[in-house]
């Protein structure tokens, strides 16, 4: 495990951005392979909460795709096929991915009560309008998709954060 907790910060933040692109870039199941294994080195050389981090990053996982299958189901989203019976696959494996910065180089938005409910609503959908941007999806009412999908993000990155503190309080120190 890596000692250093800038180290760990730092190797976190580029282990998502990674995951990131590799997943909008090349949705499809090679970038989650891709994602596993960066999940892998995560937990084993910069969680130092290993079994606690993977439970939260399922439950992220899970809250995330269903939040994402919704936003597909109701027009918010769109993959181009118009066919999207569950939240793509790829979408799954970026929530896995930023499930670990929440805890690590994402650990001081936790820092101000208020940072979540500022950060959230802009972050987020600017996360979708890059990926619809690099082509991984579309958005089909770019003005109505990023409101819904603000509105999505205020409440379920302060929910993240609430699981976070009271479910896995070992994730917050």
């Amino acid at each position: 495990m890596i000692q250093s907790d800038t180290l760990r910060k730092t190797i976190n933040f580029i282990l998502f951005q990674a995951g990131w692109f590799a997943c909008v870039l090349f949705p499809g199941l090679a970038a989650v392979g891709f994602v596993l294994l960066l999940l892998g080195f995560h937990l084993a050389f910069i969680s130092q909460h290993r079994l606690a981090e993977l439970q939260f990053i399922g439950a992220g996982v899970v809250l995330g795709g269903v939040l994402d299958g919704i936003w597909f189901q109701t027009g918010i989203l769109d993959d181009g096929t118009g066919g999207v019976e569950l939240t793509p696959v790829w979408l799954v494996g970026i929530w896995a991915i930023f499930m670990t910065t929440l805890s690590h180089s994402l650990s001081w938005i936790s820092s101000r009560a208020w940072l979540p409910f500022v950060c959230a609503p802009v972050a987020g959908p600017f996360a979708y309008w890059s990926a619809s941007q690099l082509g991984a999806v579309e958005l089909p009412d770019p003005t109505m998709s990023l409101l819904a999908l603000a509105v999505g993000w205020l409440i379920v990155f302060p929910a993240l954060l609430y699981l976070r503190q009271y479910l896995y309080p070992e994730l917050t120190r």
